[in-house]
């Protein structure tokens, strides 16, 4: 099953067929935010191992401000706005998004790249705040253990939330809500083998 099989169920349910007020056209909010989380996650990795990449220039927070306004800057580009401010997209297919959108954001690079270096950077941080057994969990077979949706807030950290939730227009607690239901499904789908995916393997899942 591939990254855009799982995001189809995931828009389908009751809860990502949810539209805000501000809209999001035919993609749900709520699979823009597990998008946006794995494509700021890649990045942030990206900029910490090669702080001097010049593409990390054209995306807007540069490679020194993977916190704050440039998260925004990095979810705006995701989502077809024009920096921190940037409106949800009013059109489009989730395909368009997965690889426009995920294949373009690191300058050029590719879909894969970005779903296997987020998703890394996503368990590292649960392991880092002590979740370490619920995201080995999701990753390994068997069943995926759940996460308390204040347990993913201290994960995740405030910007990264309050970000999110500015550009697809879900509140905090509907979108902690969110990523805590759907996070260990999409997990344990994107691991099939009990491990992370390579890149060439993450790219063949887009």
């Amino acid at each position: 099953m591939g990254l855009r099989d799982v995001l189809t169920g995931i828009q389908n349910g009751p809860r990502g067929a949810r539209q805000p007020s501000s809209g999001g056209g035919g993609i749900s909010p709520l699979v823009l935010a597990l998008l946006g989380l794995f494509a700021y996650k890649a990045f942030k990795g990206r900029g910490a191992q090669t702080p001097a990449a010049p593409e990390q220039g054209a995306t807007r927070g540069g490679t020194t401000s993977a916190s704050g306004g440039g998260l925004g800057d990095i979810l705006g580009g995701l989502f077809g706005g024009r920096g921190g401010g940037g409106p949800a997209p009013s059109g489009g297919s989730l395909n368009d998004l997965l690889r426009g959108g995920l294949g373009g954001l690191l300058g050029g690079a590719a879909a894969g790249s970005v779903l296997s270096g987020g998703l890394g950077n996503l368990i590292r941080d649960l392991q880092n705040s002590g979740q370490g057994h619920v995201a080995d969990s999701w990753v390994q077979p068997g069943p995926n253990r759940q996460i308390a949706p204040g347990d993913l807030a201290h994960a995740l950290g405030g910007d990264t939330l309050d970000a999110l939730s500015r550009q697809t227009g879900m509140d905090r607690d509907e979108l902690l809500e969110g990523l805590s239901q759907h996070l260990p499904e999409l997990v344990d789908q994107l691991t099939p083998q009990g491990r992370l995916p390579t890149e060439e393997e993450a790219s063949r899942m887009v």
